[in-house]
C-alpha cells in the first residue's frame, strides 16, 4: 500500500510503498477513504509523543470500509462503513468496565501507538468495542473528523463542561476542535465568545454561531480580559482548544465565579508547563477539567444531533487533498493552525 512515512522527527515525510497490514484476531483492517489532518498529528511528527517509534505512519482521524476481519470479531463484516474513536479501547480494563473507554488503561491509538491512517489501509484493534457505523448519507470526509476533533469537542462541551442554555462559553483556539466546540455549544443554546489569531478562523466561528469574536493577536499574554468584558464578568465555561501555556492560563482567567475550565488541546512538554492562577481557582471556586476524546458507546446522542441537522460537521471540512500532498500539509501545521479542517483522501 501507499502511506505517508517519516523516519526522523521533524523531518519531511514521504509517500512510500509499504506492506499492507493484516488484522489481529479481534481486530480489522479498514480501507481508508478519508482521514483528517489534526494538530495532534503534527505533535507526533515533531516528537512530542513518547509512544511513537520510527519509522512511522501518522493519522488517527479516519473513516473507511472494513476490508478484512480477525477470526474472533463477531459484529463487523467486510464492506461495513465505519469510523473509530482515536482512543481504541481494550474493553476489559477497569476504566472500560466503568464505561470510560476514552481513558482505557491499555488503549491503542492509530498514528501513535502503531501505524495510522495516512495510508490506503489501517489496522484497528478490538473492533467489536470500538468501530462506529457511519450513517447513510454521511460522507467519509465528514465521518473522518468524528473520531477526534468533533467527538472530542462534543464530550468536552456537553459531558465534561456541562454546558447549559444561556451560558457564556469561551473557546480559546478555533482550529478543528475549537470550531467544533463553537458549533456544539451554540447548538446547546449557549452564547459563544471565539478567540483566535486567525481572521479566517474567527470568520468561520461567527458563521457557526459565535456572538463575539476576539482577535488574540492583540493580546499576547492571553485574551481573558477581553472575554470577561464581553461577558460582563466572565464565562461560565471556557475551553482551551489549542493547547499552549498562554491559552490554558487565559482560559482559566476568563471564568466568572464557580466557572468551569476544560483543557482539550494537548500541552506539549517542549512548551513548558502552564502557570495556572491557582489563587483565582481557589478564590472563585473554579473547576479545572481534562477531556480526552469520547468512547464509541457515547456516540449516539452526537449522531442524533447530526442526523437532525442541529450539528453540521460537514461544514468544518474546508479543503480536501490527496496523499501526495499530505507531507507538506503536515509540516505546515507548525505555523499558526489553519482555519477549518483538511481531509486527506488516500485514493484521490
Amino acid at each position: 500500500m501507499r502511506a505517508v512515512v517519516f523516519e526522523e522527527f521533524g523531518k519531511e515525510a514521504r509517500v512510500q510503498d509499504v506492506a499492507d497490514p493484516s488484522p489481529s484476531r479481534q481486530g480489522v483492517v479498514v480501507r481508508v477513504e478519508a482521514t483528517g489532518l489534526c494538530r495532534s498529528d503534527w505533535h507526533g511528527w515533531m516528537g512530542h509523543d513518547p509512544d511513537i517509534a520510527l519509522p512511522h505512519v501518522p493519522g488517527h482521524e479516519l473513516a473507511g470500509v472494513v476490508e478484512a476481519v480477525g477470526k474472533d470479531v463477531a459484529n463487523r463484516r467486510p464492506g461495513d462503513r465505519v469510523t473509530v474513536p482515536f482512543v481504541v479501547a481494550c474493553g476489559r480494563c477497569s476504566a472500560c468496565a466503568s464505561g470510560a473507554q476514552q481513558v482505557c488503561e491499555r488503549q491503542t491509538q492509530p498514528g501513535f501507538t502503531h501505524w495510522g491512517s495516512f495510508a490506503e489501509y489501517v489496522a484497528l484493534e478490538q473492533a467489536d468495542v470500538n468501530l462506529v457505523p457511519i450513517p447513510d448519507g454521511m460522507s467519509f470526509g465528514t465521518a473522518a473528523g468524528l473520531g477526534c476533533r468533533f467527538a472530542t469537542a462534543f464530550r468536552a462541551v456537553v459531558a465534561r463542561g456541562r454546558v447549559a442554555p444561556g451560558e457564556w462559553v469561551a473557546v480559546h483556539g478555533c482550529g478543528g476542535v475549537g470550531l467544533s466546540a463553537v458549533m456544539i455549544a451554540v447548538a446547546c443554546g449557549a452564547r459563544v465568545v471565539a478567540v483566535d489569531v486567525s481572521p479566517d478562523a474567527l470568520r468561520l466561528a461567527r458563521m457557526f454561531g459565535a456572538v463575539e469574536c476576539v482577535d488574540a493577536s492583540a493580546y499576547p499574554e492571553g485574551a481573558d480580559e477581553a472575554v470577561r468584558e464581553l461577558t460582563s464578568g466572565g464565562a461560565q465555561l471556557s475551553l482551551d482548544a489549542l493547547g499552549s501555556p498562554v491559552t490554558c492560563a487565559a482560559s482559566v482567567r476568563s471564568l466568572r465565579r464557580q466557572g468551569r475550565h476544560v483543557q482539550v488541546g494537548l500541552l506539549p512538554s517542549a512548551a513548558g508547563d502552564p502557570v495556572v492562577p491557582m489563587a483565582r481557582v481557589i478564590g472563585l471556586e473554579l473547576e479545572l477539567l481534562g477531556s480526552h476524546g469520547m468512547a464509541a458507546h457515547a456516540y449516539p446522542p452526537m449522531m442524533d444531533m447530526v442526523r437532525s441537522g442541529s450539528l453540521r460537521p460537514d461544514l468544518l471540512v474546508t479543503s480536501t487533498i490527496g496523499l501526495d500532498a499530505a507531507p507538506a500539509a503536515l509540516a505546515a501545521m507548525g505555523a499558526v493552525p489553519g482555519a477549518g479542517v483538511t481531509v486527506i483522501e488516500p485514493t484521490r
